[in-house]
């Protein structure tokens, strides 16, 4: 019902996994670049980052593969909607840092703000079947 209309199945898979492979390869990069990551986290002033850089990595990792896949889609569109929630304002505070810094850190923030977006829009359409899915889930 909800993908009826010519080509909608196509852009939907598409779009499923344009967005999840970017997440799962963000996430890959946790794990790839960790004294990075951990030294950024530290900086930006994060609890327990060296715990939470590769515990973040996995979660984009599997929600990114998840969307793509059409695997768990509630759990998957639901911890890359729960990181980039909690992650955007901590990581991308444009407005407490330096002005040389403002620019890039709030392209950061907008961007990871449309990826929330994009993520609630997954999470939204959960609870329906999605084409060309792997078609297993919680809900």
């Amino acid at each position: 019902m909800v993908f009826e209309a010519a080509g909608a199945g196509e852009a939907f898979l598409l779009a499923r996994v344009l967005f999840g492979l970017v997440l799962a390869f963000t996430g890959v990069n946790h794990l790839l670049d960790p004294d990075g990551m951990i030294a950024y986290s530290r900086a930006k002033g994060i609890p327990a980052a060296t715990l939470l850089v590769p515990a973040t990595g996995v979660q984009l990792i599997a929600g990114g593969i998840g969307i793509a896949l059409g695997a768990f889609p509630v759990v998957a569109a639901g911890a890359v909607a729960v990181f980039l929630l909690v992650a955007t304002p901590a990581m991308h505070d444009f407005w407490a840092v330096p002005e040389e810094q403002q620019q890039s850190e709030m392209t950061s923030f907008l961007k990871n703000t449309a990826l929330l977006g994009g993520a609630l829009a997954f999470l939204a359409l959960g609870g329906v079947e999605w084409p060309y899915a792997v078609g297993v889930g919680l809900f």
